[in-house]
């Protein structure tokens, strides 16, 4: 019985008209729950079409420009959150670097180092539950001189928020504010307890409330199912996030996950192209885990994603910026540069 299904899922997916479902993508069609299952589970004798399709997409709302993001890790460690995929949670005893949030004048010299390499998106990422009032006060204020002197956009992502801090963010400027739902809600409480799903989609929410454009992804390879992936998508659909970080899980030795490292680059590629199919006018990243997971395939990923990462991430090293550079080059895309 079991064998028989299998065929059936294959036949099912090689009739699929990948051609005619990025037709319905840019027609402004929400792709169906089934469809976007379609698309993940493709055969990889089918992937290059489905890449095709993706990149049809993409094409149509991007052309073939690729939007640069920088990351400072402006507060590393020291975090009380158990979240199982990380090296900063207080349940991780990965050796990783442990400092308070970083001063205002070593923000702003981050700032300088994401214009030298083309970023148009400068983010500030500070590890545990939410800011503190001095830590607000900081990142407030290196983000006024910034803006200020600099021609970049800043996505901040402190942490879990309250209204008056996300009107203050607001204020200094902060264009983007991150906050991953990282898996579906069904699965979340296998990755994290000491704080929900629904936590994470409020802040979202309140981020969008205060007139910043929420950015929101998922970290996939983290035990969840097919279904629990595409659930996640649709959910970030329905969160309308404008910039959707699409992250591969690095299995981080000390992490709780860190027996998990199933990714392969063909099913990091279809992960990919189904985040294109279900939210086709968004930001697609391919971003933190790419380079460990999609490996000599990772190029590919422009033809789905049209933003990456450049530079190191928060406790792991990214690729080599001039790699970047010519990798984008070498497609025949071009680096899209900061228009305020």
């Amino acid at each position: 019985m079991n064998d028989h299904n299998t065929v059936m899922t294959v036949d099912r997916q090689q009739d699929t008209d990948w051609q005619a479902l990025a037709a319905k993508a840019i027609q402004g069609e929400a792709i169906t729950e089934a469809e976007a299952l379609n698309v993940l589970q493709a055969s990889d004798d089918e992937l290059l079409a489905v890449m095709d399709a993706a990149f049809r997409i993409r094409k149509h709302y991007y052309g073939k420009k690729v939007k640069l993001n920088l990351i400072v890790n402006a507060k590393s460690g020291l975090c009380p959150e158990d979240c199982g995929y990380c090296s900063q949670s207080i349940v991780s005893s990965a050796p990783v670097t442990k400092y308070p949030l970083l001063e205002k004048e070593v923000l702003v010299e981050g700032a300088k180092r994401a214009m030298e390499l083309q970023a148009g998106t400068y983010c500030i990422v500070a590890s545990g539950r939410g800011p503190t009032k001095r830590e607000l006060a900081e990142v407030t204020s290196a983000v006024q001189e910034i803006k200020e002197t600099m021609p970049l956009k800043i996505c901040a992502c402190l942490g879990i928020l309250t209204d008056e801090q996300s009107k203050q963010l607001k204020e200094a400027g902060v264009d983007r504010y991150n906050h991953n739902l990282n898996t579906s809600a069904d699965h979340y409480a296998h990755i994290t307890s000491t704080h929900t799903y629904e936590d994470r989609v409020h802040t979202v929410e309140q981020a969008k409330q205060a007139g910043i454009s929420p950015c929101s992804g998922v970290i996939i390879g983290m035990g969840e199912t097919d279904e629990q992936l595409v659930q996640a998508a649709i959910a970030l659909r329905e969160l309308d996030a404008d910039s959707i970080p699409v992250n591969f899980l690095n299995a981080i030795p000390g992490t709780p996950l860190e027996k998990l490292s199933h990714l392969n680059p063909r099913k990091c590629l279809k992960a990919l192209a189904m985040f294109r199919f279900v939210c086709p006018t968004k930001e697609i990243r391919a971003s933190g885990g790419r380079e460990v997971n999609l490996r000599s395939m990772q190029v590919l990923a422009l033809y789905a994603a049209n933003s990456i990462f450049i530079g190191d991430y928060l406790t792991t090293e990214g690729q080599e910026a001039a790699s970047d550079h010519a990798m984008i080059q070498d497609m025949g895309f071009e680096i899209e540069t900061c228009a305020l």
